[in-house]
């Protein structure tokens, strides 16, 4: 094994780089074999500058190309999420904030249920009876923060 990776050139790393990125645009990774292929890329330019690197410093360098280049993309993706005319579309319990719905079982202690279709919900708010009209005004977690409806 160690005749193998010591045997490594810089156009090896070349052609790593060129099978992943192919491999991310054929299976339509979204990326995921890409940033393989760009630390593939640099640890072959690397390799041209200083040929005698070792292969253990070569696989390293590698490493750590990709677990940083992915953590990136992970960090940029958070800070610039892509627009979209549905942003709640896989928050369900953000959709119903400003919706009105009927107090199903009253608000004791703070806390009380409605039913949404065919899912119950609880909620919290101040002490209601049943069938009192509320409006949802935030969440916090899976819980409706809700308040009378005047």
């Amino acid at each position: 094994m160690d005749a193998f990776f010591s045997q490594l050139e810089f156009w090896h790393w070349f052609a790593f780089a060129v099978l992943l990125i192919i491999v991310d645009v054929a299976t339509g990774a979204n990326f995921l074999f890409l940033w393989g292929g760009i630390a593939a890329a640099f640890v072959g330019v690397l390799l041209l500058i200083m040929p005698k690197m070792g292969w253990e410093y070569q696989l390293m360098i590698f490493g750590l190309g990709v677990m940083s280049s992915i953590l990136v993309w992970f960090f940029f993706l958070r800070k610039h999420k892509p627009a979209t005319d549905q942003p709640k579309l896989n928050l369900r319990n953000e959709q119903y904030i400003d919706r009105v719905f009927n107090l199903d079982e009253p608000i004791v202690n703070g806390r009380g249920k409605i039913r949404v279709g065919d899912t119950w919900w609880k909620v919290k708010g101040a002490d209601l009876p049943q069938g009192t009209k509320i409006k949802v005004v935030a969440v916090d977690g899976v819980i409706l923060i809700v308040e009378k409806v005047e």
